[in-house]
C-alpha cells in the first residue's frame, strides 16, 4: 500500500497498529496543502496559509459540518508551530480539566514556551465553562484552537467571540469527495469496485462528509472481493444509508424551515415541495412544518387569499387524523395552494406598524363620541355625544374618526393589487372617498 501522503504516528510520535485505527484515521492528512475542499483556508490563498506564513497564529474557531477537516486543522497546526499541543474534548470535560490544563500551561509559559489547546465541539461547554478561557487566551497563556459544527453567534458567548477568528469549513462537494476516492485506491493500491453511476451514489450517500464516506469506502473493500464492480443495487444493499444530516437543535433545522418559508413567499412551487421533503426526510415533527405553514398563510399570502389560512388549518387537522405517512400528503396539498396563491403581507406590515404606533402613543383615550354613556356623570362629559351609527346612514358608512383626537387618521393598511386584495382595495377607496366628501 502507497502511504506517501499519510502518516501512522500519533500526536505523541508512537506507532499505533494500523489494522486497529479506522481508514478515516489512517489517511489523516499531515499538511495542510493535503486537506481537501478547504482551498479558502488552507490554499495558496487560504486564511490559515496566510496566518503561518507571517507567523502569527490567533486564538480560532472553526466552525463547519462534520467531517470535513476541523480536527485535522487543528492536529496539522501543532506540528506547524513551536506551541505544546493540548487536546480536550467538551463532551467529557468540564472547568477541573481546562484548570489543570491552564496551570500547566501558565508554567510552561513562564519557561518561554505558549500552548496551543485544541477543543473539540467547544460548543458543548455553558457559558462559565466559556468564560473561563477569557483571562488565558485575553494573556496569551494559550492559542485556542476550537471545532464546532454550531453556529458560533448562537452557542458562544459574545466576549470569547471577540478574542477569536471564526474560519468556516464547507461541507465537501463533488471534487473534494472524489478526490478522497482516489486517495483510498492509492492508499489499497486498488481500484474502487464500484461502476461510474454507483461511485456518484456514494459520493451523494457521503453528504459532504469525508469521514463518513472513507469509512462506507472502507466497507466496500472489506466486503468485496475486488474482481466485480458494485452497481447501484449493490451498493445499496451493500450499505446502509444514513438519514440526511439534521438535527432539530442545529443550524440544519433552521436553515432548512428558512428555504422551505422562502420558497413558498417566493411561489416557487417545486422547491417549497422539495424543502418540505428534506425536512421530513430528517426527522422533522409534520406539526412544526404545519404551525409555519399556516403562519405562512396569514404573513406572505394574507388577505390576498383569505383561503389559504383555512386550507392550511385543515390540512394540518387531516394530519392530526391520519398521522404519518398518510397525512404528509395533505401538508403537501397545503404547501401547493399556498405555494400558488398570490401574495401579499399587507395585513403583516400593517399590523406590526400599529403596534409600533400603539408603543409610541401610550394610554390615549379614545375620541368621546364611541364612548358608552352608562352612567348620567359619563353622559355630561360628552361620552357618546355625535356618534352617528353607521347602518343609519345612507351609504352605511359615516365616515367619523375613530382615532384618538391627539393622534389623528394613520393608514396601516395598504392592500396590494393582488387576489381578493384587489377587491378590498376598492372598497378602501370607496370610503375614503366618502370621507372626504362627508
Amino acid at each position: 500500500m502507497s502511504q506517501s501522503l499519510f502518516d501512522n504516528a500519533t500526536l505523541d510520535g508512537s506507532e499505533q497498529d494500523n489494522t486497529m485505527r479506522p481508514l478515516a484515521d489512517q489517511m489523516r492528512p499531515k499538511d495542510l496543502g493535503d486537506i481537501v475542499g478547504q482551498d479558502h483556508i488552507v490554499g495558496t490563498d487560504g486564511a490559515l496559509t496566510k496566518m503561518l506564513s507571517k507567523n502569527h497564529l490567533p486564538s480560532l474557531i472553526l466552525w463547519g459540518p462534520p467531517g470535513t477537516g476541523k480536527t485535522t486543522m487543528a492536529r496539522i497546526l501543532a506540528g506547524h508551530t513551536d506551541l505544546h499541543f493540548e487536546q480536550l474534548s467538551a463532551i467529557f470535560s468540564g472547568v477541573k480539566d481546562l484548570r489543570q490544563v491552564f496551570e500547566s500551561a501558565k508554567i510552561r509559559k513562564q519557561k518561554g514556551k505558549s500552548t496551543l489547546l485544541f477543543i473539540d465541539e467547544i460548543h458543548r461547554f455553558n457559558k462559565s465553562q466559556q468564560d473561563a478561557f477569557l483571562p488565558v487566551v485575553e494573556d496569551g497563556t494559550i492559542t485556542l484552537v476550537g471545532a464546532t459544527t454550531e453556529n458560533p453567534s448562537f452557542e458562544l458567548n459574545a466576549a470569547l467571540l471577540s478574542r477569536t477568528q471564526v474560519l468556516v469549513l464547507n461541507r465537501l462537494d463533488h471534487n473534494a469527495l472524489e478526490n478522497l476516492i482516489q486517495r483510498a485506491e492509492v492508499f489499497y493500491d486498488l481500484p474502487l469496485p464500484l461502476e461510474l453511476a454507483a461511485r456518484d451514489t456514494l459520493k451523494a450517500m457521503a453528504d459532504g462528509d469525508g469521514r463518513y464516506m472513507l469509512s462506507m469506502v472502507e466497507q466496500i473493500y472489506a466486503d468485496t472481493d475486488g474482481d466485480n464492480s458494485l452497481d447501484i443495487e449493490g451498493l445499496t444493499k451493500l450499505l446502509q444509508k444514513r438519514a440526511p444530516l439534521y438535527d432539530k437543535g442545529d443550524d440544519a433545522h433552521y436553515n432548512l424551515i428558512s428555504a422551505l418559508h422562502k420558497s413558498v413567499r417566493g411561489s416557487d412551487t417545486d422547491a417549497a415541495l422539495y424543502w418540505f421533503a428534506r425536512m421530513l426526510a430528517g426527522g422533522e415533527d409534520p406539526r412544526y412544518i404545519s404551525r409555519r405553514m399556516t403562519r405562512m398563510a396569514v404573513e406572505d399570502i394574507g388577505l390576498a387569499d383569505p383561503q389559504a389560512l383555512s386550507v392550511c388549518l385543515s390540512a394540518w387537522d387531516a394530519f392530526e387524523r391520519l398521522g404519518a405517512p398518510e397525512g404528509e400528503l395533505a401538508l403537501a396539498q397545503a404547501l401547493i395552494y399556498l405555494a400558488t396563491a398570490p401574495k401579499s403581507n399587507a395585513a403583516y406590515a400593517a399590523y406590526k406598524m400599529a403596534v409600533v404606533e400603539a408603543g409610541k402613543t401610550g394610554s390615549l383615550m379614545p375620541p368621546s363620541h364611541i364612548l358608552n354613556a352608562p352612567t348620567g356623570l359619563m353622559k355630561d362629559l360628552g361620552y357618546g355625544a355625535g356618534y352617528q351609527y353607521d347602518h343609519d346612514t345612507e351609504h352605511g358608512f359615516s365616515g367619523q374618526d375613530y382615532f384618538p383626537e391627539e393622534m389623528g387618521r394613520r393608514a396601516f393598511y395598504k392592500p396590494v393589487e393582488r387576489g381578493f386584495e384587489r377587491d378590498i382595495k376598492k372598497r378602501l377607496d370607496y370610503w375614503s372617498k366618502l370621507r372626504d366628501q362627508s
